[in-house]
């Protein structure tokens, strides 16, 4: 086996071991280690040649962007607008142009309400409690839906667009619905209100130059403010549609009998106009038989006289024999074997 002095000799020509203190082995010096000095041009070199890649790299990233089909971008250098752009890649000069992104497509909230983050529950504002006609309250709630329709107006113009729409929203709310009725706000006049804010707040948003267009607004829900006003308006509602029933069913019974009646009217008329046209034409037969008689009558009035007279007696007697005599013969001659069918066979 070796001993430690040949194992430990070895070591140090093979270099494995060095001496901490510096001298040779086995002198037992103190010597402290020599350390590197630290060279601050190679480092700033190398600061400086990060830095210069970052900065071509910002350059390179930050010169050009892309702009959605939902989405309008705003270029500004040094505070002034330079451009609107529409959907597509463009390019910018870096770190001197920003570009600001407006969502142009259209949005909807709640006036009157507003909608919980879940977009489900739906949290009560008294913001939709309004005045009537008649001095009633009632708790209206609208749908707006908007969108932005300038850009550069929606960004520099405000500081909060949505919130001066908000505003222009309900005070063209109230300022309408003070002039219908609660009855008019809850049934027939929903059409007529919706219309009349929308008017009302288009007109005041050209004013206001804010950026943004009102696409639609629409009635939610109208009701009073009170559970027992609801009850009571539900019955009148249950009133008024029980009476609405019972006149469409007048109108119906009404639209029955008004053609049967108009049926039985023609027929009385046509019937009518057919005996007039007969009895006209009876008294024209009439007056044309008279006229015939006269004619005859001028011609020997005294045996047209007799004529008729006789006439009138068969008429009035029609089974009186009638015998014509001069007043001094004996004989006489019945009239029917003259003028008529004697009743024998021939």
């Amino acid at each position: 086996m070796p001993d430690f002095n040949t194992f430990a000799g070895r070591g140090f020509r093979e270099g494995r071991f060095r001496d901490v203190g510096g001298g040779a082995p086995g002198s037992g010096g103190n010597v402290p280690p020599q350390r590197k000095k630290l060279d601050w041009k190679k480092l700033g070199r190398r600061l400086l040649i990060v830095f210069l890649v970052l900065l071509i790299l910002a350059a390179v990233f930050g010169s050009y962007y892309n702009v959605s089909e939902q989405q309008n971008a705003v270029v500004t250098m040094f505070g002034k607008v330079v451009r609107t752009d529409t959907a597509g890649l463009y390019f910018k000069i870096p770190f001197l142009q920003q570009v600001h992104m407006v969502d142009i497509t259209t949005h909807g909230t709640g006036i009157g309400y507003s909608v919980g983050a879940n977009g489900q529950n739906i949290v009560n504002s008294f913001d939709g409690i309004m005045i009537t006609k008649d001095f009633n309250l009632i708790n209206i709630d609208f749908y707006l839906e908007y969108k932005v329709s300038d850009p550069v107006a929606y960004l520099f113009n405000s500081r909060q667009p949505e919130l001066i729409l908000n505003n222009i929203a309900l005070a063209s709310i109230r300022s309408t619905v003070i002039d219908y009725t609660v009855d008019e706000a809850m049934t027939t006049g929903k059409s007529a209100i919706q219309a009349d804010v929308k008017e009302k707040m288009v007109r005041e948003l050209q004013e206001q130059n804010i950026g943004i267009q009102v696409v639609n607004i629409t009635i939610q829900d109208a009701e009073p403010p009170t559970q027992e006003i609801i009850l009571a308006f539900k019955e009148v509602e249950t009133a008024k549609q029980s009476a609405e029933t019972r006149i469409n069913q007048a109108r119906k019974y009404e639209n029955e009998q008004i053609p049967a009646a108009e049926a039985q009217a023609d027929r009385i008329v046509q019937s009518a106009e057919a005996q007039k046209a007969a009895r006209i034409a009876e008294a024209e037969g009439q007056v044309a038989r008279f006229n015939a008689m006269y004619e005859q009558y001028a011609l020997n009035p005294l045996i047209t006289r007799q004529r008729m007279f006789y006439e009138a007696l068969e008429n009035l007697l029609p089974g009186l024999k009638v015998i014509i005599t001069d007043g001094n013969t004996q004989t006489m001659y019945p009239m029917e074997s003259f003028v008529g069918d004697t009743g024998t066979e021939g």
